[in-house]
């Protein structure tokens, strides 16, 4: 654990038309995982537009390892149902982080992320300077499925005692 650059919040906000998985609806959550970490969100129940607005904490040893998300019905009986997966990278995030940002106003967009064939967004993701944080916020598409959306805000939590990006 001496490698880690820093702490990566992620609010995993709300899914935006998620696929029909039981016979009317279907209870969503998502697993968010990093390397050999792995994270998951509660069962929003009977919804498929769910808001979790929950946070989930990843440790960054390395920024250029992607982030991988996926979205599941959760079944009683049954193995739950795969409701579709995306992924990610903090890449630019990080180095938005490097630039020098005391003098910063609040609101300035440090950067923008194309949404483009290798990536998962749905729109470009802008990364902001929002009351002394770099905040992203993101909408994925979800892979390997009919239809559906996640939106996440990400935002870096350094550590007093990691090494410097």
């Amino acid at each position: 654990m001496d490698n880690i650059l820093g702490l990566l919040r992620i609010k995993v906000v709300r899914g935006f038309k998620l696929a029909k998985r039981d016979a009317r609806s279907s209870d969503p959550y998502v697993i968010v995982r990093m390397g050999k970490q792995k994270l998951k969100t509660r069962v929003v129940k009977k919804n498929l537009n769910p808001e979790w607005n929950e946070e989930l904490t990843l440790t960054v040893a390395d920024p250029n390892q992607s982030i991988k998300l996926q979205v599941y019905d959760r079944d009683t009986f049954t193995l739950d149902d795969k409701m579709g997966d995306a992924e990610f990278d903090i890449k630019e995030l990080v180095r938005v982080l490097k630039m020098e940002l005391e003098n910063v106003s609040n609101g300035t967009v440090m950067a923008k992320v194309v949404a483009n064939r290798e990536n998962c967004l749905a729109e470009a993701s802008s990364i902001v300077w929002e009351n002394g944080k770099v905040v992203q916020n993101m909408v994925l598409r979800l892979r390997n499925v009919e239809c559906g959306e996640v939106e996440l805000q990400l935002h870096w939590i350094h550590v007093p005692a990691s090494t410097p990006l």
